[in-house]
Order: C-alpha cells, then sequence, then structure tokens
C-alpha cells in the first residue's frame, strides 16, 4: 500500500465503495426488551397472546345485553383489572371503564355521554350496533401469529408493543463494537494546563458522543503518541478486536504521521485513500477481514463531517439497515455562497421548513459552526456560486 500514490475518488465513488466494502454482522445477540431500541430483530417475534387478551371496552359507559327497548337496568360495575364475569340478561347493562374487560353476555358498550342515568337505570340516546365500542379478542395481534418481522428497527413504540405481550427480550443483530483511537503528541486531555504548543484534544469525545446519539454505545477510546511502534501495537489490538475502527489524525504524509505506514504494516487494505471534496480530503477508507477501518482527518470539523457522510453509512451497514444514507433534502437557499476551487464542498447549515442558511466559518478546524448546525448543503463540482432562493441538496444531520 502506497498511499501517496493513489488517484482521489469522488464523493459517489466513495459513499459506493464504503457500501459494498462494509459487512452487515451476522450475529444475534439476547437483550433485554427496555435495552433493546435501535436494534434490529434477528427473528420474527411470534405473539404468545391474544391482544388485547380478552373482549375490551373502548371507552367509559356502559356495556349492553342488547334488546328492543332504550331503557337498560344497570346490575354491576366492571373496571380495569377486575376479573369477575357478571351474567347479563337482555336488557341488562353493566357500568364500564376504558380497558375493562366486557362480559361475554353483553355484545355492545355505549359511551356515558349517550345514556341518561337514573338510580339503577339508563335511558339510551339512540341505539347502537352489534359489537359497538367493544376491542374484540386479539384485534392487534393474535396468539401464534407474526408480531414483529425480523429485520425490523426497535423503537420505543415497538419495547412497548411487544412488552405488552408480556415479551422480556429479543434475539438483534449485534451491534459493531467500535475503537477510536486518536494520534497526535500536542493533544492533551480537558482539564489539564494547556501549555504553549499543546492543544485539547476533541476528537474522540465528539464522535463518541455521536456514536452514543445513533444508540451505539460499545465502544473503546485509545491514545496514540506519535511513534511508530506504538501506533503499530494500538491499531493492531483495535482492528483485531473491534467491528469497526475510527482513526483521527495521522493519516497525511508527513514526517510523524505513522498511521499510514501502520496500517500497511497490520495488513490492512487500503480501498481508497483521499476524496476530492471539502473538507475531509486527506479519508481512509479500508478493511481487514470483516472489520472496517477509517482514518479521518484530524481537523474536527472535518472529521465529523466525513462522519456522517461516510462512517454512519457503514454503521448502519453493518447494522443490516435498508436504507443507509442519512436523509437528504431539497431546500431553497437564504444565502449567497461563492465556492472556491474545484472541489465540491459540504457546508454547515440550518435547515427549517425547506430553507436552508449557511453559516459563517467554515474552515475545517473550527467547530464553532458546526455546534450550530443542523444539517449540511452539498455544493457539487460543477457549481461554482448559489444565489438566494436557489434550491441546493441538504443532508439532515441526527439531533
Amino acid at each position: 500500500m502506497n498511499i501517496t500514490k493513489k488517484v482521489m475518488v469522488t464523493i459517489q465513488e466513495a459513499i459506493t465503495t464504503v457500501t459494498t466494502n462494509t459487512n452487515k454482522l451476522v450475529k444475534p445477540t439476547v437483550k433485554p426488551i427496555e435495552k433493546a431500541n435501535g436494534y434490529l430483530l434477528f427473528e420474527d417475534i411470534l405473539s404468545p397472546i391474544n391482544m388485547p387478551p380478552f373482549r375490551q371496552s373502548a371507552m367509559d359507559g356502559y356495556a349492553l345485553n342488547l334488546h328492543d327497548s332504550l331503557t337498560y337496568m344497570v346490575i354491576d360495575e366492571v373496571k380495569a383489572g377486575d376479573g369477575h364475569k357478571p351474567a347479563l340478561k337482555p336488557g341488562e347493562a353493566v357500568r364500564i371503564f376504558t380497558g375493562a374487560p366486557v362480559p361475554n353476555t353483553a355484545n355492545a358498550v355505549i359511551m356515558q355521554e349517550k345514556v341518561v342515568a337514573t338510580n339503577n337505570k339508563i335511558e339510551l340516546a339512540h341505539n347502537i350496533d352489534l359489537e359497538q365500542n367493544i376491542r374484540p379478542l386479539g384485534e392487534q395481534v393474535k396468539q401464534g401469529n407474526v408480531a414483529l418481522k425480523k429485520g425490523t428497527k426497535l423503537t420505543p413504540a415497538g419495547i412497548g408493543y411487544l412488552l405488552s405481550l408480556g415479551i422480556t427480550e429479543v434475539n438483534v443483530y449485534k451491534k459493531p463494537t467500535i475503537a477510536i483511537v486518536t494520534t497526535g503528541n500536542e493533544l492533551i486531555e480537558p482539564g489539564q494546563t494547556l501549555t504553549h504548543g499543546k492543544i485539547y484534544e476533541s476528537n474522540s469525545k465528539m464522535l463518541l458522543s455521536a456514536l452514543y446519539s445513533l444508540k451505539f454505545y460499545d465502544i473503546t477510546l485509545y491514545k496514540v503518541e506519535d511513534d511508530y511502534k506504538q501506533t503499530v501495537n494500538t491499531l493492531k489490538y483495535a482492528v483485531n478486536t473491534h467491528n469497526l475502527v475510527l482513526i483521527t489524525g495521522g493519516i497525511s504524509v508527513g514526517d510523524y504521521d505513522f498511521v499510514g505506514k501502520a496500517l500497511k504494516e497490520i495488513q490492512v487494505e487500503e480501498v481508497f485513500y483521499k476524496v476530492k471534496q471539502k473538507p475531509g480530503k486527506p479519508l481512509f477508507f479500508g478493511k481487514k477481514e470483516n472489520t472496517a477501518v477509517f482514518a479521518l482527518p484530524g481537523n474536527p470539523a472535518a472529521a465529523l463531517s466525513c462522519f456522517y457522510v461516510y462512517v454512519y453509512i457503514a454503521l448502519q451497514k453493518m447494522m443490516g439497515f435498508k436504507t443507509t444514507n442519512l436523509p437528504r433534502v431539497t431546500a431553497k437557499s437564504t444565502s449567497k455562497f461563492i465556492k472556491k476551487g474545484d472541489r465540491p464542498q459540504f457546508l454547515k447549515a440550518i435547515y427549517s421548513n425547506g430553507n436552508v442558511a449557511f453559516l459563517e466559518g467554515q474552515n475545517s478546524s473550527m467547530l464553532q459552526t458546526f455546534a450550530l448546525s443542523n444539517a449540511l448543503v452539498f455544493i457539487p463540482e460543477t457549481v461554482t456560486e448559489v444565489n438566494i432562493g436557489d434550491e441546493v441538496e441538504t443532508i439532515l444531520l441526527p439531533v
């Protein structure tokens, strides 16, 4: 691997290459249902019960055994959670509440606003139909039927649904184990005294936060000095023990940039190095067996841009998601912009209601602008100027 002689790939080539060279993780893992948010089901979930498990009242009112008159005798009351089963004769009713079991001898429920109650009698405002306002047994799902299909992404609603069926754990696709490797002698931890020539390290925790927001939690951080042997040993361990390795800094060709040489020594296959884009030109993507490796630019804004455009795709592919890109919309620009150079560019921006505004301070080393943005606007190679009212492709960032 000679990273100095490779031709830059285009953005689309890079996206396609990441997609085709990242493998889905095929091993399942068992998760408690309350911790399964964001996972994909590894198998169909069959319902162990009918839901609802009994005929259920859809509202507060009266359960009736219908007859020809609009007058009914109220003989009992059934609350949610009651287990008794009063027997109704034609013309009899029971007071009932939303979610309560409807007696087997009742065949309709009328809402309380539609009756006039006097002592133990009620007078209906009008006739009602058989089974009206009754949720039938198994209306949502019947026992033994598929409750959720394999490959369904679990959401809070899905988790609530499975819990309502009495399911406490699920088989899901395993999420990737992730290593974040930070390189550079100039980096010190926030909280330490900042001396001349040093800067606070932010990339690792920034990427950690981005991963947490996407519900990836099995993450290990590594710090490497600008030392070749240490770089080789750390990267070798990270690549051999994780599904995804993110490296920040050290991928250029300076005297103390050892990442490229180290990746070659540990036999990581280079898929591409350098993308024709701004920011983030010095982006490396490689693989070793089923482990994907990204060497991100050291500049924070460039590293985060590459994370959202490329690493996000690899994460979704590993999880087995069919849609791997962040959402893209066409928005109307409320700003003017003149692009310098021939590289396509990603601009930090604020998107709202179909409009998008470019932010000041687009330098790849600056995070202040990124901190305010909720979108990246893509400016193609062929576009040199954007005017107010022009339509632009906009990538919506996770919030």
